[in-house]
Order: C-alpha cells, then sequence, then structure tokens
C-alpha cells in the first residue's frame, strides 16, 4: 500500500496530526483505566480498539515519512527527525499490548466479583477461577499501574519529541517572527 500520497499531497501530515492527537489520547485512556477498574470496564472494547488503532497510525506515519524523507531535501534537521521518527513504533506497541492487558484485567475483576457475590452462571471453582484471583490480585493491578504509567509518560514525551524536530525539520528558518502587511 501506498502511504505516500493523499489526494496528490503527502500522506505523512496528515498521519501526524492523527498521531498528535491519538498517542496522548490511548496513554490518558490507559492510565485512567489502569487506575480506576470501573473505567475500563465502562470503556469496555474501545480501549484495546484505540490501542490498536494508535499502533496503525503510527506505523502509518513512520513508513509516509520514510517515503516522504526521500522526496525532501537532505538536512541536518530533517535527518535528525528520521532517526527519532521510528522511536515511536515500540511505545506505540507497548501502548497497544497494556490496552489490551488493562481491558482484560478490567473483564477479570468484573468475573472475580461476580465470582465472590455468588452470581448465577459463575463458576465457584476451578483453574479460570484461580486465574481470575491472581489477575484481580493487588500485586498484579500495581504492577499494571506502574507499567502503564511509565509506558504511557514515556509515549507521549516520545511522541513530542519527535514531532518537535519535525516542526523545526519543517518551519525553522522559513517564517518571519514580525507580521508582513499582506500587499496592504
Amino acid at each position: 500500500m501506498d502511504v505516500g500520497l493523499i489526494n496528490g499531497l503527502p500522506g505523512h501530515p496528515l498521519f501526524v496530526h492523527g498521531a498528535v492527537v491519538l498517542v496522548p489520547l490511548t496513554a490518558l485512556a490507559l492510565v485512567v483505566c489502569a487506575l480506576w477498574p470501573a473505567a475500563a470496564r465502562r470503556l469496555s472494547w474501545v480501549l484495546p480498539v484505540l490501542g490498536l488503532v494508535t499502533l496503525g497510525l503510527v506505523l502509518l506515519t513512520t513508513e509516509s515519512g520514510e517515503w516522504l524523507e526521500e522526496r525532501v531535501q537532505e538536512s541536518a534537521l530533517v535527518e535528525k527527525h528520521a532517526e527519532m521518527g521510528s522511536g515511536l513504533t515500540p511505545w506505540a506497541i507497548a501502548l497497544c499490548v497494556l490496552t489490551v492487558a488493562v481491558w482484560l484485567l478490567g473483564r477479570a475483576g468484573l468475573r472475580w466479583e461476580r465470582e465472590r457475590s455468588g452470581a448465577a452462571g459463575s463458576p465457584t471453582k476451578g483453574g479460570a477461577s484461580a486465574l481470575v484471583r491472581r489477575a484481580s490480585s493487588v500485586p498484579v493491578r500495581v504492577a499494571v499501574m506502574v507499567i502503564a504509567l511509565v509506558v504511557a509518560i514515556g509515549a507521549v514525551l516520545v511522541a513530542y519529541r519527535i514531532g518537535d524536530s519535525g516542526a523545526k525539520a519543517v518551519w525553522q528558518g522559513r517564517f518571519s517572527t514580525s507580521q508582513s502587511d499582506g500587499g496592504r
């Protein structure tokens, strides 16, 4: 699939704007759901889908950036940005994996609550019940919260740094700090 051009223009700026919105949004949703299990249950499948869409968009952004790099004038700023660009992919993968993990933990917590209350149709014994108990344990939840917080902060910081380098590559030295008279 050619992600280089969209309607005759480079696709990279379009994908970048999507990634700039979705990476922090996914990071925020991940942290909220990791800290507040009821939010994970309310968001349900939206959380892992958000993680997957964010990962896909980051991959599209990186691929379209590589395409564009081959077609713009070389400069130190463009090179720096291009080198940093692929650095977001591992963070996006981690966000995606953690959104699935937090979603599954939310489901396990709900199942554990049902089992404890003796809801109809809930198994009270067996391997699944033991697994649900372990997944709902405080040490597991705390570990997931800490990892989610670290990955969320890391992803947002890396996205910011990459975006800042890209903005400098595009705009540095290409505008005036004083207002033009606009032909008046």
